[in-house]
């Protein structure tokens, strides 16, 4: 039987949030994404584990579209075998990530994989530079027949589906060019895809290293892809253990760690962490109202970290010169958390390069 407090500890550990100093070769979460949404995106999510952002050239980045079609951060030497492991598993695999876009490809007789490397073939041919998106979906509107496109009526055009396309971008060997808005496609130097996922890649074994224990639901979830193509690639060095009543597994070589993980130190987490990603979230958040607010359907706040615990929410709050962290607290913090709170608020304002004007706690 294992306790929600060892859950969370050993995720902390894992995920190294409990670090004071660490390089990029050495943090564990660039293994899997780092993903980077927001302000206070991946290079924060970095510098909560240690990493000074300021120091790697840009080029040591790589930015991609991966899980969930979403963009995130990698080592840039670990091009080739991000690329394998981000891959759809099956045709039906595929065509799960891509949601709606399989329905006129299926109608077609066009196979998901097949649309997908049909897609990448024709970005790889459009982006022979620096591209902006709207223009290479533009192009490639021009070329590719009607199942691969929809009609757009906000902007009135056509375009391709959403998904393939971003999914497509890493088989054509394309990356996001950092700090871009709207992204500009670009072409990796030197791509070339790994023959095969390495085990240090694989995000099945990734998730279960990282936020396990898990099930093959959880890891379906975070990865939209179907429970039995996770459970065709469940590995067999794992235990099994008892979280809340739910049978749930994790890497055999990870046992001794969450027995005895006793995590500590406080974090501001930015909306998208790593943490915050877990698919069992009443596991991270067990009170209902609780986890509305810290997930809402738009408009998500980050997360007070307190000792393996959640303990509130956070906003940023910025007024002309004026930059500001509302936090609101879902317990009482007794004054030694209180000062850790502000001097991670300090500490959020100098990663933005703003002067901090003060924490306002809402309780």
């Amino acid at each position: 039987m294992v306790d929600r407090r060892q859950v969370m500890s050993f995720r902390v550990r894992a995920q190294q949030l409990d670090r004071a100093r660490g390089g990029l070769d050495d943090t564990a979460v660039l293994d899997i994404g780092v993903q980077d949404t927001g302000p206070d995106g991946a290079r924060w999510a970095l510098a909560l584990r240690g990493v000074d952002v300021a120091a790697p050239p840009a080029e040591a980045f790589l930015l991609l579209w991966t899980v969930r079609g979403a963009p995130h951060l990698y080592r840039r030497t670990d091009a080739g075998a991000v690329a394998a492991a981000v891959e759809p598993y099956s045709d039906a695999d595929a065509g799960k990530r891509i949601y709606d876009a399989a329905k006129p490809l299926k109608a077609a007789g066009i196979g998901n994989l097949a649309a997908l490397d049909e897609v990448a073939s024709r970005m790889r041919a459009v982006v022979t530079r620096p591209t902006v998106k709207g223009k290479v979906s533009g192009r490639l509107a021009e070329v590719l027949p009607e199942p691969y496109l929809r009609a757009c009526r906000p902007c009135g055009a056509t375009h391709l589906y959403e998904m393939p396309f971003r999914l497509a971008a890493v088989r054509a060997g394309l990356e996001l060019r950092l700090g871009t808005s709207p992204p500009v496609l670009q072409r990796i130097p030197g791509f070339r895809k790994a023959a095969a996922p390495d085990d240090r890649f694989d995000l099945v074994r990734a998730y279960l290293r990282l936020l396990g224990p898990a099930t093959p639901r959880h890891v379906a979830d975070y990865l939209d892809a179907p429970v039995r193509d996770v459970k065709a690639r469940w590995p067999s060095d794992v235990v099994e253990v008892t979280v809340d009543g739910e049978r749930r597994w994790l890497l055999a070589g990870d046992e001794r760690a969450l027995a005895s993980a006793d995590a500590r130190g406080c974090r501001l987490l930015g909306p998208f962490d790593l943490f915050l990603q877990a698919r069992d979230r009443s596991t991270l958040v067990p009170d209902a109202a609780r986890a509305k607010e810290l997930w809402p359907v738009l408009g998500r706040p980050g997360a007070v970290l307190v000792d393996g615990e959640l303990v509130g929410t956070w906003r940023p709050r910025r007024s002309g010169r004026t930059f500001t962290v509302a936090v609101r607290p879902w317990r009482a913090l007794d004054p030694a958390t209180r000062d850790a709170v502000v001097e991670q608020a300090e500490r959020l304002a100098a990663y933005r390069a703003v002067n901090l004007t003060g924490v306002d706690f809402d309780s």
